[in-house]
């Protein structure tokens, strides 16, 4: 099974759950496995919260350098991703010297409290780390049918959540799985030619 990773920061679940509906359309690829994981709390004091809710696990480097794809998401924060995502970010020098995520697929999704929040924004900061690591950025593109009347959320950049519902509409719901499929063909498909 190819372990493609799906890490985030959520602090009130919003973010938590795209990632899921992302790792339903990843498992919908014969051969791909999701494999979720988040990131700890940040302190005030700058230390790291070390002991885990009852979320997913905290990730490693290992889930990091054995990923065969990453999905990466964070809530909105003044247009950027959160401090506690950015944190472990900031922590991979050693992959990008290596060269760990060099070819690896990659793509981004966010949720944000209001409609200009800064979703797209928040998205591409996202990605500039990933295309540091050479990552292949995969968006969503527009021969998905739901970006043409979603409502809500879903960009071409990523997937997305606009938290004035309870939970995800049908829509981001759908937009999240589509891209965690397109992540996992994509791993897939890049595994098969080497």
């Amino acid at each position: 099974m190819l372990p493609i990773l799906v890490l985030y920061y959520s602090r009130h679940g919003s973010t938590r759950q795209l990632a899921r509906q992302i790792a339903r359309g990843i498992g919908q690829i014969e051969g791909c496995e999701a494999v979720l994981r988040t990131v700890p709390e940040i302190r005030a004091n700058g230390e790291l919260e070390s002991a885990q809710d009852n979320g997913d696990p905290f990730v490693s480097v290992a889930d990091l350098e054995q990923c065969q794809g990453l999905a990466l998401g964070s809530p909105v924060r003044f247009g950027n991703m959160a401090a506690p995502l950015k944190h472990f970010i900031d922590s991979t020098s050693a992959q990008w010297l290596s060269g760990s995520l060099i070819g690896k697929p990659a793509c981004v999704f966010t949720a944000s409290s209001s409609m200009h929040g800064g979703q797209e924004t928040t998205l591409q900061s996202m990605l500039l780390p990933l295309l540091h690591h050479g990552m292949l950025v995969l968006g969503l593109p527009y021969s998905e049918p739901l970006l043409h009347t979603t409502q809500s959320g879903g960009t071409p950049y990523g997937a997305s959540h606009l938290n004035q519902h309870d939970g995800l509409t049908p829509d981001e719901a759908a937009l999240a799985q589509a891209l965690g499929k397109r992540l996992a063909q994509t791993a897939r498909q890049l595994h098969q030619s080497v």
